[in-house]
C-alpha cells in the first residue's frame, strides 16, 4: 500500500527568520494521525535566513540526520565538534545519554536549506556520538546511493537503528528501482524537482508511505529531481517488540 502525503498538508511555521515545514507532529504542531513511521519520527524541512540559527539546546536518545539541499550550516556540539555542511555532506549525530549543539547560518547573505530527520534508535543510553561524510553529486546521480545504515556499510555513516538510508538525484526521463522486502516499510521524501513512484506524480515536499513488499520505480519528471528513501523494519520490528 502507497499513501501519498502531499507537501501543502505539512504542519508549518514561519518565523521570519525560519521558515519550517513539518512532516510529523513536531513543536507546536500536532497531529495524531501524524506522528511518524516506524522508527522515522521527524522530516522538517528548514529554510533559515543569513546569518540567523539555533542556539545551543540539548537532545537525547534519537538519531538526528542533517543533509543539507542548498547553502552552508555551521554545526557546534558539546563534544566539541565544529563543522560547515554543504550540499553532499551526510552528518549523523546519536544523541544518546545526552548531547547540545547549535546549527547556524553560516553565511551571512544567502538563506540555507536542509532537512533535518530524527530517528528512533534501537538502544537507549548509549554514548553520544558525531559522525560526518560527503558524497559527490556523481555518487547519486541516477542511483539509490546508500547514504546511512545499521552496519555503516559502503561508507555510510551509521544509524543505530534498522533502517537503510538511500538518496538519488534523478535527471529527466531516468529511472531507478528499489525493492521492498518482507517484514520492511519504507518513506519517501522528494527533496526538490518532481518524480513518479510508481506511476503517482510527486513533488518537491511530497512524501510518501510505503507498507508493504514491492518493487518500487521512480523516475525523474523534471530537469533534477531529489529525494530521500528510508527502507526500515517494521514498526514492531523497529521498536525492538
Amino acid at each position: 500500500m502507497i499513501t501519498i502525503r502531499r507537501a501543502p498538508d505539512r504542519g508549518s511555521v514561519n518565523l521570519g527568520w525560519l521558515d519550517s515545514n513539518y512532516s510529523f507532529s513536531f513543536g507546536h504542531y500536532y497531529d495524531p494521525k501524524h506522528m511518524g513511521f516506524a522508527s522515522l519520527r521527524v522530516i522538517n524541512e528548514d529554510k533559515i535566513a543569513p546569518g540567523r540559527g539555533f542556539d545551543m539546546h540539548g537532545h537525547s536518545d534519537m538519531e538526528i540526520i542533517t543533509y543539507v539541499l542548498q547553502g552552508a550550516l555551521k554545526h557546534q556540539d558539546s563534544l566539541g565538534n565544529g563543522s560547515v555542511i554543504r550540499p553532499g555532506d551526510v552528518q549523523r549525530m546519536s544523541a544518546g545519554t545526552g548531547i547540545r549543539h547549535s546549527e547556524y547560518n553560516a553565511s551571512k547573505t544567502e538563506p540555507v536549506h536542509l532537512l533535518q530527520i530524527w530517528i528512533q534508535p534501537n538502544e537507549f543510553g548509549i554514548a553520544p556520538s558525531y559522525e560526518e561524510t560527503h558524497f559527490d553529486l556523481d555518487q547519486t546521480r541516477n542511483v539509490c546511493r546508500l547514504i546511512g545504515s545499521n552496519d555503516a556499510r559502503d561508507g555510510s555513516v551509521k544509524i543505530h537503528q534498522a533502517i537503510d538510508l538511500y538518496a538519488a538525484v534523478l535527471e529527466e526521463g531516468r529511472s531507478v528501482d528499489h525493492s521492498l522486502q518482507a517484514g520492511r516499510v519504507a518513506w519517501l521524501q522528494v527533496a526538490r524537482g518532481s518524480l513518479l513512484c510508481n506511476g503517482e506524480a510527486l513533488t518537491a515536499g511530497d512524501g510518501v508511505a510505503i507498507e508493504q513488499a514491492m518493487a518500487l520505480t521512480l523516475t525523474g519528471t523534471s530537469e533534477e529531481a531529489e529525494f530521500l528513501l528510508f527502507d526500515m523494519a517494521n514498526q514492531g520490528e523497529a521498536r525492538g517488540l
